[in-house]
């Protein structure tokens, strides 16, 4: 009614107009028009904010008036509901709880009727009614634990922000206006928001259990005071701005629509949505409750103190009043905005006081690292966690994207969840193209989502070598490993472990797998097997660890040692497939046109064999021999400088590259390359067994050729070798020529033709390397022995009984009474405290089964019986191992185990990361290797006890016991100062490497690859494994050759027998057994003598590397050369360095000695299956002038020699005691004299008094062992 009684008039509604006036003409009454007269009191000017009133006539409080009434009728209803409620409980059943009470009281009523069970399951359906099930419907539908609540409840938060951003478009329009709702866009969608509003709000009413407080909440209210006046303005077709601002409070539950769409998760993030929510909601609020007073003015003042503020103008008046700041330039005139800006400042700058500062400290304390990575289109990512420092970093990006790799095209992502400090940070900047931090754990799969795990080509884990407690490190590695394998299992992983025992806890997480890639790599099993490796032949561990290292090549123009050792430096390991020109082939045939033609060193292939469940088995096999030829997709493992040159390989074609001389040249060709036949191939290998040229070759005329359609039939091609091939057509010949002598017979004659000992040059190549399984009969038998144990159940180790610890222990008298020489010592720092080095990984290397019995070194241990009753476990079934309990401080001990004497000292130490301070954690084995050094020893007795086979060249020792040219470690025939003993010192801390030899000049500063120490092989650190991790990655076979290389044979089914038992477990000597001993090992070849003293003096390594490799199948890859070799002066250092991969023209001196990978050996073992220590020094001096007079002439003199009569041998004897004062006299003027000239003086005044003593009887055939005696 009072609407239609002040009919207001739009602009430009003319029909409207005269509508509304003729309503109020007819239908005036008095009642109305005394309202009338009423509100004429109240009616103001004409005012420009409501147009469509000609009488200035406003409407605002019929708005209101539609909330109030609402809000107050809805809670008169409800508390009246609540009163009546409460009467009718309270009046109408007061008798219900006495009655209730009586029962309970009487046990009798309650004994007499007993109730029906029936009865109480109608109870509860009684009470369920319609309005209970709609109750229920109705909180569903209204609940974020559904589906269809989720969405409702997003829906009505969308769509309260909608009618906010219509509420700020109509701001800018007057504060009251007549708006025709069938013409005004704004108004009808906002009244389809606000009917959805409304339905909403009926279902939350429904919903509600408690009725009087949902009535009272803020989202209640916000709806009574924005939901009416939009019905109102439909009705009288005019809106009115009015309170619709207070849809800003929805906002306060942004962060629960957030969480409900599983966007928020942490408690952090929560708490900051939460507060700018508040405080946004509470500011935009706010400003419009100003925004309305300021231009509507005052209701007492008849509107007159109004002024023209636009939303965001108050928006902007709110801020500088919270902010206490009041810039003056907007401020409010009326007297309820002044009113309401006094309690704002009260309760805004409270809340501005205490809320920007909390979300200010929330935003800086929000990690700076803590987004997620996103994966660019066609480039891999690996994820790096673990031990995250400014070392490990480093170490490891250098290794990692060193230019000698092909082009890296890998994102590195380190995973920490320690933010970087600055030198780190600095660190990941200048690699910013490909390094990305983020702050996380491992540990939680929030982190690992974030770093896109399961996309990842790879994860790295990084172990902290230094930490105190190796077992705690493994551990935490173990459980990340755990953590990455639960969330995604097909995921790769390379760790590092410190322990080697703790491996076999990988082996429990079933997701573990090897065969797909993942791997562990151990410190302590590599390190030890790198000093192990040392004690055979001394520097190969420097070799090996600058051959896994990406290393730049530093030129140096003068002709210092540190120009070839540096060159050296600059080879690494690469992997590249072989071209089909190389298929069928023998690896020896292919080795030497690697070297001589591509300038390559092929070291190993990696080769398929039978197939096993549907899938090849990949086996690397290293020097393989002749007996193994190329196949298609064979993976070489080559010795280069740059992954370029390792193309050379890959892109060899015979065709094209025939004639070219320069490598550099050796390009891919676009020739097809055919396969050549079975005939060609195999006329082929037959010239390079038989050394002819392919058209002088007769081995494929006359009859071998009828044999060629049978061979065809029987060997497919697809199955057959060249090899096996040629090795079946010389059988046919065998049997078909006249002689009756079998191929066993032959090789049976050939082998005492040779004295037993290791085949001469002119024996063919294939005789040096049998198949494991096609050695003569009489040989397997000899070598099994089914009643004794000798190899573990794999036989990739020498095994022995378990043995008490106090069976071996040696007292210091009990040491000095032994003879011990050419043995290794073994001096450790440790006591009941320390952590595990891992002894039995050093010890196993040392009794690998490709070693015969007699060839095995050994082992003596100094240092704490406490620490080393702990290791014995695992030591117990080596044999030749004993231990002298002492110090290896004291000088007392290490005499009376004759260090002197030893082929090999290692200094172990398992108290080094126990001392914060690093310049102090080698301090114990930097003392124990200056104290050795600067012993000082008299060799006059130790060289007749030790070295009685004969005197040798000036400077240098006796060749090995099997009399061949290889020498398993070759030292200084004299050893009178300590100086001169080969130590291996173990570091921690790179830079006290300076502190092991005084005579150097290495600054401090200087790398580790870099110094005289490891140069020569004295030092090895456990930094230089760091490289392991990238080269792993790159190429998953690396670490299975270096483990073959450095373990001597360690394989994942031993690891998985360890893990069982942690003990090798003894096993019969079966075929299969002793199969596995036929594997090759590292060894030292000296050029002094031999049938390779030729090329000793001026001669190329080339050709030594090819008549190595041709005669004896050794495969040679590096040099150890004398320090002071390149002067031509002589000099008294001994000391020698590391040259790795010569270039074919370099030139070879008489001292050098060669490192080379060396067939196993059948026959060696045969003439002595077990010996004693002293047995084998007698047996070898006796075996001497004989071995060395073979092997120069190979034309069956020793069987003369053994036959010579008394009387030549009495002549030799009384010859050779003339000639010593002579032999003294020459010797001094040689280089090497300086160390024996005492020694040789002894000698000859022994000779004369034994001389003139047994004079008459000397001359008997007994003389030379009388002499030893």
């Amino acid at each position: 009614m009072l609407a239609e009684a002040d009919g207001t008039v739009p602009h430009g509604s003319s029909d409207s107009s005269m509508r509304t006036s003729n309503i109020i003409n007819n239908n005036l009454k008095p009642d109305s028009s005394i309202l009338i007269s009423k509100m004429e009191d109240v009616v103001i000017p004409f005012s420009s904010e409501v147009p469509c009133d000609n009488n200035g006539q406003r409407m605002w409080w019929a708005f209101l008036a539609s909330s109030m009434v609402t809000f107050f009728g809805g809670l008169f209803i409800i508390l009246l509901w609540r009163t009546l409620k409460y009467l009718w409980t309270v009046c109408c059943h007061c008798n219900i709880k006495p009655k209730e009470v009586q029962k309970v009281n009487n046990p009798a009523n309650t004994a007499a009727t007993p109730k029906n069970p029936d009865e109480k399951e109608e109870v509860p359906i009684s009470e369920v009614g319609w309005m209970t099930s709609v109750k229920d419907w109705a909180g569903v539908m209204i609940s974020a634990q559904t589906l269809t609540g989720r969405v409702l409840v997003v829906l009505v938060f969308a769509l309260s922000i909608g009618a906010l951003g219509i509420y700020f478009i109509d701001s800018s329009d007057p504060i009251e206006s007549c708006q025709n709702f069938y013409k005004d866009f704004t108004l009808q969608i906002d009244m389809a928001f606000n009917v959805f509003f409304l339905l909403y709000f009926g279902l939350r009413f429904i919903a509600a259990n408690d009725k009087l407080w949902f009535w009272l909440e803020v989202n209640s209210v916000v709806d009574f005071f924005t939901v009416p006046p939009v019905f109102v303005s439909v009705y009288l077709n005019r809106s009115w701005l009015g309170l619709r601002f207070l849809r800003a409070l929805r906002l306060i539950q942004f962060s629960e629509i957030l969480q409900f769409l599983n966007i928020l998760k942490t408690s952090n993030s929560i708490k900051l949505v939460n507060l700018c929510s508040i405080f946004i909601s509470t500011w935009l609020t706010a400003a419009g409750f100003i925004h309305l007073v300021e231009n509507s003015g005052d209701p007492w003042e008849n509107f007159q103190n109004s002024q023209s503020l636009s939303y965001w103008e108050c928006v902007y008046l709110l801020m500088v009043t919270m902010s206490t700041v009041g810039y003056g330039d907007v401020y409010a005139k009326t007297t309820l905005g002044r009113l309401f800006m006094v309690f704002f400042i009260l309760g805004g700058l409270a809340m501005f006081a205490s809320y920007v500062p909390e979300i200010i400290e929330l935003i800086g304390n929000r990690k700076k690292y803590g987004g997620t990575y996103s994966a660019v289109n066609g480039r891999k990512h690996i994820v790096v966690c673990g031990h995250i420092t400014l070392e490990s970093v480093s170490n490891f990006l250098k290794d990692f994207l060193h230019k000698d790799r092909d082009d890296v095209n890998v994102e590195i992502i380190f995973l920490h969840n320690i933010s970087p400090n600055l030198e780190l940070e600095a660190l990941f900047k200048r690699h910013f193209t490909q390094v990305e931090f983020y702050q996380g754990s491992v540990l939680n799969p929030h982190d690992l989502a974030r770093v896109k795990i399961e996309n990842a080509d790879a994860c790295l884990i990084l172990a902290n070598k230094y930490c105190p407690d190796p077992d705690a490190e493994d551990a935490s590695n173990i459980m990340r490993v755990i953590s990455i394998k639960n969330y995604h299992p097909k995921i790769r992983i390379i760790t590092q472990m410190l322990q080697y025992h703790n491996k076999a806890h990988l082996l429990n997480i079933p997701s573990w797998n090897w065969k797909e890639g993942d791997d562990a790599i151990c410190l302590a099993e590599l390190k030890a097997g790198f000093i192990a490796q040392s004690c055979l032949a001394q520097g190969l561990s420097t070799m090996l660890a600058n051959l896994f290292s990406m290393r730049s090549f530093i030129e140096i123009e003068e002709d210092t040692w540190q120009k070839y050792y540096l060159e050296g430096v600059a080879n690494e390991m690469y992997t590249e497939y072989l071209s089909n020109a190389f298929v069928g082939l023998s690896f020896p045939m292919v080795c030497e046109l690697c070297y001589v033609k591509l300038k390559l060193l092929l070291i190993a292939i990696e080769q398929k064999s039978e197939q096993r469940e549907s899938r090849f088995v990949q086996t690397i096999l290293i020097n393989p021999g002749n007996h193994v030829k190329m196949q298609e997709g064979t993976l070489g493992f080559f010795i280069a400088s740059d992954a370029k040159e390792v193309k050379r390989a890959f892109f060899y074609c015979k065709a094209c590259h025939d004639d070219i001389t320069d490598p550099k040249r050796i390009k891919k060709c676009g020739c097809k390359r055919p396969k050549m036949s079975v005939y060609k191939r195999m006329k082929l290998a037959c010239c390079f067994d038989c050394g002819r040229s392919e058209r002088d070759c007769s081995c494929m005329s006359g009859s071998v050729h009828s044999n060629l359609d049978t061979l065809q039939r029987a060997y497919p091609l697809s199955s057959v070798s060249i090899h096996d091939c040629a090795t079946t057509l010389r059988a046919c010949n065998y049997i078909i020529s006249p002689p009756t002598l079998s191929p066993v017979n032959a090789v049976a004659q050939k082998k005492q033709r040779n004295g037993g000992m290791r085949n001469s040059p002119n024996c063919s190549p294939k005789m040096m390397r049998h198949d494991p399984l096609l050695i003569p009969g009489n040989d397997q038998i000899e070598n099994m022995d089914l009643s004794v144990k000798r190899y573990d159940s794999t036989g990739m180790f020498h095994w022995c009984p378990s043995k008490d610890i106090e069976k071996v222990i040696l007292t210091r008298s009990e040491a000095s009474m032994t003879v011990l020489s050419g043995h290794v010592v073994v001096c450790i720092f440790g006591d009941v405290t320390s952590a595990l080095v891992g002894l039995r990984n050093l010890v196993m290397p040392l009794r690998a089964s490709n070693f015969h019995y007699h060839e095995l070194k050994p082992i003596v241990f100094v240092g704490s019986l406490e620490y080393l009753r702990r290791e014995w476990e695992t030591l117990h079934n080596f044999p030749k191992v004993s231990i002298l309990p002492g110090t290896p401080l004291s000088r007392a001990d290490l005499r009376a185990v004759n260090i002197n004497l030893c082929d090999m000292c290692v200094i172990l130490s398992a108290n080094q990361n126990n001392i914060e301070d690093t310049s102090l954690q080698d301090k114990e084995c930097i003392l124990a290797s200056l104290n050795i050094k600067s012993m000082q020893f008299d060799d006059s007795i130790g060289v007749l006890q030790a070295n009685s086979q004969g005197f040798t060249p000036p400077g240098m020792d006796r060749s090995s016991p099997d009399n061949s040219p290889v020498h398993g470690f070759v030292r200084q025939a004299s050893v009178t100062t300590g100086a001169n003993i080969p130590i291996i010192t173990e570091l921690v801390n790179d830079s006290n490497v300076q502190f092991l030899d005084q005579d150097d000049d290495d600054d401090p500063d200087t790398e580790l690859y870099l110094t005289q120490p490891f140069a020569c092989g004295t030092a090895f650190a456990i930094s230089v494994l760091d490289s392991l991790m990238s080269a792993t990655y790159f190429n998953d076979n690396i670490l299975t050759l270096i483990r073959t290389l450095v373990t001597g044979g360690a394989t994942p089914e031993l690891e998985g027998l360890l893990a069982e038992e942690n003990a090798l477990r003894g096993g019969y000597s079966t075929p299969q057994t002793l199969a596995n001993r036929d594997r090759c090992r590292v060894a030292q070849l000296a050029l002094y003598d031999g049938p390779f003293a030729d090329l000793g003096d001026g001669g190329c390594y080339g050709d030594l590397f090819c008549k190595a490799l041709k005669t004896y199948n050794m495969l040679c890859f590096g040099i150890y050369r004398l320090r002071d070799a390149h002067l031509n002066e002589p000099s008294p250092c001994t000391k020698r360095y590391v040259i790795t991969n010569p270039p074919y023209e370099f030139e070879l001196v008489p001292t050098d000695l060669i490192f080379c990978l060396m067939q196993f050996d059948h026959n060696a073992g045969q003439s002595r299956t077990s010996f004693s220590h002293s047995s084998h020094s007698s047996h070898s001096s006796s075996k001497k002038s004989s071995s060395v007079h073979s092997i120069l002439h190979p034309t069956g003199r020793t069987g003369a020699a053994r036959a010579e009569s008394p009387a030549t041998s009495r002549s030799k004897a009384i010859l050779l005691l003339l000639l010593l004062p002579l032999l003294l006299h020459v010797l001094c003027k040689c280089v090497f004299v300086c160390c024996v000239l005492e020694i040789l003086s002894v000698v000859s005044d022994l000779c004369s008094i034994v001389y003139l003593t047994f004079a008459p009887s000397a001359c008997g055939p007994h003389f030379a062992s009388a002499f030893m005696k």
